[in-house]
């Protein structure tokens, strides 16, 4: 005998610990006599589980404890001293589970350990019939890759198998047996496999029996039915599974010849695997000495199967295989035409005749087969396979007649033909064919040679087909979907219990599968046959079962509504009920009032834990007991007189009877029965906190009860009534079905709850106050209840409940006695039934709750997180508890008021969610000035104030009324101004009057009533308004105007304040116009959106952006109809200011363009024209949308015209300018139409001078001389005056440059307050990032960044200039800023000019003054935010420097200049890189006879070598390169090298084309002259000074090499925009010397 691994728990205190005290009593016992086992250890313990002779549980910390019959390790522990299992230390376990003969235990990880016997592989070891001490089991799961290891939450045992839950909510299973649920022909299973069958399904609990497995399965919801298709067929060996659509049709419970197995038997003989032979199980006393071979160990294997013809040391499994359609078998298998569908007793009396000869002999056989049966249980001693053992009887998917056993077993009534049933009447059928008398002989004939059988599954053949059987493949009742891969979800609770269902509550949506082992019907699905795969109970579906336990062959099942269904073997009454065997699950017999919320199953017994008359919980127990000798001999006396009695060997205990030791173990929290062993977990009631769980979970599960008993009783028939729409009437009947909607919610929502607060008592692991489901689910339970009570008052207020008991009395006529117990009446026969207080009575349980919850805190300290939770939840419901008494009581004034003031006219007003809050029908209420004559009464409503006049009170009748919704009233109270009347103030948005009370107590009165229903209809919270307060000024609501001018029909949502439309909202007209943006004082003011119908165009007008006053005022975008764009400036609902209109239709004579100044709607000012049509471009002033003053205009054929216009025509001196460079300078009279005296110069400079007449296009009329110009080689090409007509710079887009000063607050140019500019800024910059999410990042930054208003105040010095320039960059990056919008609006004005038609070289000079116009008008705007800035050209100064070193350092900085501030050496790096591509194509215009030449000579003399280019240049050898470095390699420059020398400073003056300012293109000179200086260098002396006549050559010979391209322009765009501070420099110096090769280039010999 090994030793002990643990010693037993010999650390026991003298008193029991709180909570986790076990009792342990043998449930064989009378319930009188029993006096239960208390085990005391030092420890609570967590979870208990039983096996047929032992026991295992777990204990506080993790700690693992073993008692009774250790057979895997020689030794018997008792009950009172469990060893502990040292390996297992240093885990910290959490669940514990026992099978028949082994053991198992999770740790926190999620890994199992078992241990025991493992003949079957039921421990998961290879290759070892016992495993005694605790091994590892590995859960992998090898379909993902790579495959990972399971974490397992719970686990279930039976003798021959286990079964493990994972975190995922999947099943595995190893061991042995069809109750695996496996598809697998191979057993021993030696490690855990996937249950197929329910892969993709939620299972939530597992339980197992002796050779049978149950599961608790979430239901699949509607959709995930929809969702799935039918899977596909798997590979071999598995089974084709049946469609979804098909799982109601082909399992019925009396569809007896159909077998739903999931599988189609065929071949099922195998060779037996040597691993899985049945090694005896030595039967220990507690003394710990053998006593032979166990019973537990062979009867439990030793039943007959139904074909014993083959070899007994054979183990056959059945396997999953295909189809196979052999016709020799067809004469011996199951029937499966329509005809065997009858009922089996029919079958069996239809061949009685043709099977039996004798009648009297098959009553022989079975008298023989009982005394055998009795005979064998009379020497099996200790028997531990209960009934099923005793009788032999066992499962057989195989055999189509019925075994020995089976018959024994089913057959104990007097008539031998009589079919036994169910309690529901339907027929438990024994099998699908007829019995065989030669069959029968045989069973009973193996019977006497008492040869052990294999499992259940196993099936045998003698090698004839007649003794095979072949079943119909299996049809699930609920399909089983093939798993869809989805991650890792919560874990349960260590001990198998209800699950999430999502929001955290448990689920009541359930099902339970079966599978395995069925010869007692311990499956449930009608029959007794076996099933190799998981198969629904179709019975249970819907019954919202909680709870499942197996025994050694019968099954339980536990509902939220209490009950208990029980089915399978029922010989020791373990099913609660008289009758015999169920096959299909029906409800034990219960005595009233007693609610079950835990069950467990034994071997032959059932132990159930229910709530009594008390809140102490109260046990029941049902199943075998022990009789007194005197009673046995009796039994056996009767026994010998009949024979045909059914079997009983022991008494039993038919119906659940109360075990009165119950009392004395204080609060039972869990219940567990195993073999013929029964315990218990109880808490001791410290300081209340235990009771006033129990005390919630039971007033819960019985409100749930309730709650399904009205569901049933009343709302079911009802919502069934065909005339209840006629009864109720339209409103009625929709507020009824929301009534019953509502209910159905709560009653469900008070289900789960009941069931959660059941397993937070199981569970006391995880007893933790915080996760209290009533804390956790607070908020779910307050709305609920809140939208009962709703559906229940507004029933109420329309009158609903008295046409619903008009149809109670006419439905339920047959129930009253049962409606009068559910409504609460103390006398059943009462006539009236009370269904209002019916419908309200859940608001008594929102009560319970928040007393419950303050008894609990009063259990912790105050400063605890257990207590300010608790106290948190009780004034929760508390508080909503007062709420809906107060909405109750709101609902029954409001139907009383109803019912007193019925009539056509108040029905229009009768609304179900409305409540009367206060009338004024005694004149306490009055308007001012009011006629004496005069009625008026006002009514106060929960959402509206109603002013009726012309009517009594009393009447039904009014003249007139008026309805004023609360959201958009405003109360407001006048102080006394010397009259005595006691007034208030109603304002509204079309109308305000004033009311007079008649004593100071009623305003009051009506003041805090409509303040407090101005709050409710809100959301706010009325309560503690005082009078006076006018309740939320400014709010959002909804109103239609009806009277008002302006807004007359128009439906408006958003914002008010006192009366007015304010804030943000949507205003829409009936005629189609919607403004939705800002609104102020009942006006459109700020950003807004309109919509505006146009009646002449299909398409509506579109206007975007701001508003004043309620009139377009400001910045905007407005799109018409008609195609049209106008972008810019608005005045008054018109154009005015700065803005662009693009025209949409090129069908219009003015399609185009422009851009430019507007007065009052009018194009006037300085303004360009791009006329798409005529391929002209107008550049000048405007006056009320005509051309008028002087303008520039171009075409598309080159044409150059400036002059003066004159209501819209060319009119007086102007000058024209052909492509050809003919030049026209006379008068004209029309467009392109000359009139007067003229001078024409051609292109060669000859002159026509004279008087001119006609079109320019077609011909002129011409009276003067010509004059032909002299050949004169060295006389200048004629050059036209331009430039004498045109709009000064100066005077181009003032309304740009206004617009930018308005933006900043500013009347005027320069006419504003500083700080006022700034701070407008600031609130440009905030709001534009609050109101654009879609900012990118860094733009959100700029934007943060410029919120901060600068020290502009300050003096500029050298020090902080460089923050003025930084500020002034990111102020250009983005539009929101007014200089950034300045900066876009000038670029787009620019490249409108100078782009396309405008891009003529001509116009060069105009675009350089615009240019620095702009840099003129944009420093004086700069100078007014940062006046420390000196003027245009002026130095800043140095910063002041207070240092001792003061005079030394200045004297440092002599030779560093000054810096000098001009306008376009701060604003043109922000101007020029934006306006570069018009201005440069300009200059590259201007410049393009000169290029030509230049690049002529540049590509002849590069053809050159290098030396050789040297020479022709004239520059000296002793500058010339003779080495070259070329990768860090030195090589030597020859003659023909080309491209060799001085290449650092050649490609340092290629870069001056990627740069854009003048100063930039300055530094690149300057570095390509110190390129150059650093490769001169080494051949020179140190003291070497450049002269001009040894520089020029070569920088000629660079700039040569260089090949620049339009170097001309860059030239000519540095000597006009350069800073005149640098001309006269350094800088100046080099420039000239790159203008001077430029030219020396351009006017090299080409011989």
């Amino acid at each position: 005998m090994e030793k002990q691994e643990g010693s037993p728990a010999d650390q026991r205190g003298l008193q029991p610990p709180d909570r986790g005290l076990l009792h342990v009593w043998p449930s064989g016992g009378g319930t009188q006599q029993l006096c239960p086992e208390t085990v005391l250890l030092s420890r609570p313990v967590m979870h208990v589980s039983l096996g047929e002779n032992h026991g295992i549980l777990l204990a506080q910390g993790g700690l693992v404890f073993s008692f009774g019959e250790l057979s895997w390790r020689g030794v018997s522990v008792p009950v009172s001293a469990p060893v502990l299992e040292a390996s297992l230390l240093g885990r910290t376990l959490v669940h514990v589970a026992a099978g028949g003969f082994h053991c198992a235990a999770i740790s926190e990880q999620g890994g199992v350990y078992m241990w025991g016997e493992n003949t079957a592989g039921q421990c998961g070891q290879t290759d070892r019939a016992s495993v005694p001490e605790p091994c590892p089991v590995t859960v992998v799961d090898s379909e993902v890759v790579p495959p990972v290891v399971v974490r397992v939450v719970s686990l279930a045992c039976g003798r021959e198998h286990s079964l493990a839950l994972s975190a995922q909510n999947e099943l595995w299973a190893w061991g042995s047996g069809c109750q695996l649920g496996l598809v697998t022909n191979t057993f021993p299973v030696w490690k855990p496999q996937k249950v197929e069958h329910l892969a993709g399904r939620h299972v939530i609990q597992v339980a197992c029996g002796a050779y049978h497995s149950l599961a608790l399965v979430r239901s699949l919801l509607a959709q995930d039915f929809s969702a799935q298709s039918t899977p596909k067929i798997r590979e071999r060996g598995r089974s084709p599974q049946c469609p979804l659509a098909d799982r109601e049709e082909l399992v019925t419970a009396d569809d007896a010849v159909y077998c739903p197995l999931g599988v189609e038997l065929s071949e099922v003989t195998r060779s037996e695997t040597p691993s899985r032979r049945r090694v005896p199980r030595p039967r220990l006393h507690p003394a710990g000495m053998s006593s032979g071979s166990s019973r537990g160990s062979s009867a439990s294997l030793s039943s007959f199967s139904d074909d014993s013809r083959s070899n007994p040391k054979q183990r056959n499994f059945p396997a999953c295989s295909r189809l196979e359609a052999e016709e020799n078998r067809a004469e011996c298998v199951s029937q499966t035409d329509g005809s065997s569908k009858a009922n089996p007793a029919s079958d069996w009396a239809a061949n009685k005749d043709a099977a039996f000869s004798d009648e009297l002999e098959l009553q022989s056989l079975l008298d023989k087969l009982l005394v055998q049966s009795e005979s064998q249980n009379a020497t099996a001693t200790g028997d531990t396979d209960s009934v099923s053992s005793q009788t032999g009887s066992e499962d057989s998917c195989i055999s189509s007649t019925p075994s020995s056993d089976l018959l024994a077993s089913s057959y104990k009534d007097d008539s031998i033909f009589k079919i036994q049933t169910n309690n529901g009447g339907a027929s438990a059928p024994l099998s699908s064919s007829p019995v065989c008398l030669e069959e029968v002989r045989l069973c009973v004939e193996r019977e006497r040679q008492a040869l052990l059988s294999c499992s259940l599954t196993n099936a045998h053949q003698k090698g004839n087909a007649a003794s095979s059987r072949r079943s119909l493949p299996g049809t699930p009742t609920h399909g089983s979907p093939r798993r869809r891969r989805q991650g890792v979800s919560g874990s349960l609770g260590a001990g198998a219990g209800p699950d999430d269902s999502g929001d955290g509550l448990p689920s009541l949506e359930t099902e339970v599968w079966s599978w395995g082992r069925g010869s007692e019907g311990q499956l449930g699905h009608g029959d007794q046959l076996a099933r190799l795969q998981p198969l629904c109970i179709k019975s249970l579906t819907g019954q919202e079962v909680i709870k499942v336990a197996a025994g050694s062959h019968h099954s339980l099942a536990l509902t939220a509504q209490c009950q208990v269904y029980s089915w399978g073997s029922n010989l020791c009454g373990q099913l609660g009920r008289v009758d015999g065997p169920l096959t299909v699950p029906q409800l034990a017999k219960l005595s009233d009032g007693l609610r079950v919320w835990d069950l467990s199953a034994g071997q032959n017994h059932s132990l159930l834990l229910a709530d009594g008359d008390c809140v102490q919980p109260v046990l029941l127990y049902c199943g075998q007991q022990s009789e007194s000798p005197l009673a046995q001999s009796e039994n056996l006396q009767s026994r010998s007189s009949s024979q045909s009695s059914p079997l009983k060997v022991k008494s039993c205990t038919a119906r659940p009877t109360l075990l009165p030791f119950c009392i004395e173990m204080s609060y039972i929290s869990s219940v567990s029965g195993g073999g013929r062993l029964c315990a218990a977990l109880t808490d001791h009631n410290v300081m209340g906190f235990i009771a006033a769980i129990h005390d919630l979970a039971s007033s819960e599960r019985r409100f749930s009860c309730w709650t399904n008993d009205v569901r049933r009783v009343v709302i079911a028939p009802l919502r069934k009534k065909e005339t209840a729409c006629q009864t109720l009437g339209d409103p009625c009947t929709h507020l009824f079905f929301l009534l019953c909607d509502g209910f159905i919610q709560l009653s469900k929502l008070i289900g789960r709850h009941a069931t959660a607060l059941s397993y937070f008592l199981h569970n006391a692991q995880s007893r933790d106050v915080t996760s209290f489901p009533l804390l956790t689910h607070s908020e779910h339970f307050l709305e609920t209840y809140k939208k009962y009570c709703s559906a229940v008052g507004d029933f109420q207020v329309m009158g609903g409940f008295q046409s619903l008991h008009k149809l109670s009395l006419e439905c339920l006529c047959g129930q009253q006695a049962a409606l009068s117990q559910l409504c609460g009446s103390d006398q059943s026969d009462s006539k009236e039934i009370d269904l209002v207080s019916m419908f309200y009575q859940p608001l008594q349980q929102l009560h319970h709750y928040s007393r419950v919850l303050l008894k609990m805190a009063t259990c912790y300290d105050v400063l605890t997180e257990e207590y300010q939770s608790l106290q948190q939840g009780c004034s929760h419901y508390d508080a909503l508890s007062s709420s809906l008494l107060r909405k109750k009581k709101e609902a029954e004034t409001t139907q009383l008021f109803w019912k007193t003031h019925s009539g056509k006219t108040t029905e229009s007003l009768r609304l179900p969610q409305r409540r009367v809050v206060c009338e004024s029908s005694n004149r306490s209420l009055t308007p001012q000035y009011a006629g004496r004559f005069s009625n008026h009464w006002f009514i106060l409503f929960n959402d509206i104030l109603v002013h009726t006049q012309g009517s009594l009170p009393s009447q039904s009748f009014f003249s007139s009324f008026r309805i004023y919704p609360l959201t958009c009233l405003w109360v407001k109270t006048i102080t006394e101004d010397g009259s005595g009347l006691y007034t208030i103030k109603i304002i509204c948005p079309e109308e305000s009057f004033t009311l007079v009370a008649s004593t100071p107590q009623e305003k009051n009165k009506w003041l805090r009533s409509l303040n407090q229903a101005v709050d409710l209809v809100l959301g706010g919270a009325a309560q503690g308004s005082s009078p006076g307060v006018t309740a939320a000024v400014c709010r959002k609501a909804s109103y239609k105007f009806t009277s008002d001018e302006r807004f007359k029909d128009a439906q408006y949502t958003g914002g008010w304040m006192a009366g007015r439309v304010h804030g943000r909202g949507t205003m829409k007209w009936p005629d189609g116009r919607v403004y939705k943006g800002n609104f102020k004082g009942g006006l459109e003011d700020g950003y807004g959106e309109c919509v505006m119908p146009n009646k002449v165009q299909d398409k509506p007008d579109l206007y975007q952006g701001q508003w004043k006053e309620g009139k377009i005022h400001g910045f905007g975008k407005y799109r018409y109809g008609s195609g049209e764009v106008y972008d810019g400036c608005f005045c008054d609902g018109r154009r005015h200011g700065y803005g662009m209109l693009s025209s949409g239709k090129l069908a219009r004579a003015s399609s185009g363009l422009f851009i430019g100044q507007w007065v009052q709607d009018k194009k006037t000012g300085y303004g360009v024209h791009d006329d798409i049509m005529r391929g002209e471009k107008y550049m000048g002033f405007w006056l009320d949308d005509q051309r008028h003053g002087s303008a520039v205009v171009l075409t598309q054929c080159g044409v150059y015209f400036e002059g003066s216009f004159k209501e819209n025509k060319m009119s007086g001196s102007g000058l024209l300018v052909s492509d050809d460079d003919t030049v026209f300078h006379g008068e004209f009279s029309d467009d392109w139409t000359v009139n007067g005296k003229g001078v024409l110069t051609l292109a060669n400079g000859d002159r026509l001078d004279g008087q001119f007449s006609g079109e320019w296009s077609t011909s002129l009329k011409v009276v003067g001389t010509y004059a032909k110009t002299a050949m004169d080689d060295n006389q200048e090409k004629y050059e036209p005056p331009l430039g004498q007509y045109v709009v000064p710079a100066a005077q181009r887009w003032i309304c740009v440059f206004d617009e930018c000063w308005s933006r900043l607050g500013c009347d005027a140019a320069g006419r504003g307050e500083r700080t006022a500019a700034w701070e407008t800024i600031a609130v440009t910059i905030s709001t534009a990032r609050r109101q654009s999410p879609d900012l990118s990042k860094s733009h959100t930054k700029v934007l943060e960044s410029l919120e901060f208003i600068p020290q502009y105040g300050e003096a500029v010095t050298t020090a902080n200039y460089d923050n003025v320039r930084r500020y002034l960059i990111k102020a250009c990056e983005t539009p929101h800023h007014p200089l950034g919008w300045l900066v876009e609006t000038l670029v787009t004005a620019y490249r409108m000019t100078y782009v396309g038609v405008g891009s003529n070289r001509r116009l060069l000079r105009q675009a350089v003054l615009e240019l620095q116009a702009y840099l003129a008008h944009f420093y004086s705007i700069v100078r007014f935010l940062f006046p420390g800035l000196p003027d245009d050209g002026g130095v800043v100064p140095d910063a002041p420097d207070i240092s001792p070193c003061k005079t030394r350092r200045n004297s440092h900085k002599v030779d560093q200049g000054v810096l000098v501030v001009s306008c376009s050496s701060l604003l043109l790096p922000l101007l020029l890189p934006r306006l570069y591509p018009p201005l440069f194509t300009l200059y590259c215009l201007q410049q393009e006879p000169e290029e030509a030449q230049y690049w002529e000579r540049i590509l002849r003399l590069n053809k050159q070598p290098d030396q050789a280019l040297l020479s022709f240049l004239g520059v000296q050898e002793k500058f010339w390169p003779h080495w070259m470095s070329i990768l860090g390699e030195r090589k030597e420059i020859v003659s023909s090298s080309k491209d060799a020398c001085f290449i650092s400073a050649v490609e340092t003056l290629q870069q001056i084309s990627t740069t854009f300012t003048p100063s930039d293109k300055l530094l690149v000179i300057q570095r390509t002259f110190e390129e150059l200086t650093l490769e001169v260098k080494p051949f020179l002396a140190g003291d070497f000074l450049w002269c001009m006549d040894d520089l020029f050559p070569l920088f000629l010979y660079v700039v040569l090499r260089a090949r620049v391209r339009n170097l001309g322009a860059e030239v000519s765009l540095i000597e006009d925009l350069m800073d005149p501070n640098l001309q006269h420099g350094e800088m100046g110096l080099m420039f000239t010397t790159l203008k001077a090769c430029f030219i020396q280039i351009q006017q090299e010999s080409t011989t």
